[in-house]
């Protein structure tokens, strides 16, 4: 049995771009990453071949995803689908903390 605990406290904050910081870890099916969202950040539009389920923690977010807009709190989750194109921008002057669950796994966040 293969039993990991994880202390976010432990794992550092890695810069992705000016205003988007990001922790993260992986079992075996898939990641969790913890991002940090300044408001301002240059949002990037990208997809990628796994199943994307964000949580809002704390902030406002606008998520667009295809030809969608959905406008996120502090407990809106959504559902991104494998390969669909879509980008998130901070609304308001609070940063954002989001967490994401993906499936499969992504190793390039280990």
């Amino acid at each position: 049995m293969d039993v990991r605990k994880i202390d976010w406290n432990a794992i550092p904050w890695k810069e992705i771009r000016p205003g988007v910081e990001q922790k993260a870890f992986s079992g075996e099916g898939a990641t969790v990453a913890l991002h940090r969202l300044a408001p301002g950040h240059e949002p990037k539009p990208h997809s990628h071949p796994n199943e994307q389920i964000a949580y809002i923690i704390a902030g406002t977010m606008r998520f667009h995803v295809g030809d969608e807009s959905h406008l996120l709190g502090p407990g809106g989750v959504l559902v991104v689908p494998p390969n669909v194109v879509h980008w998130g921008e901070v609304v308001g002057d609070e940063p954002v903390l989001n967490l994401d669950v993906f499936t499969p796994r992504r190793p390039e966040y280990a």
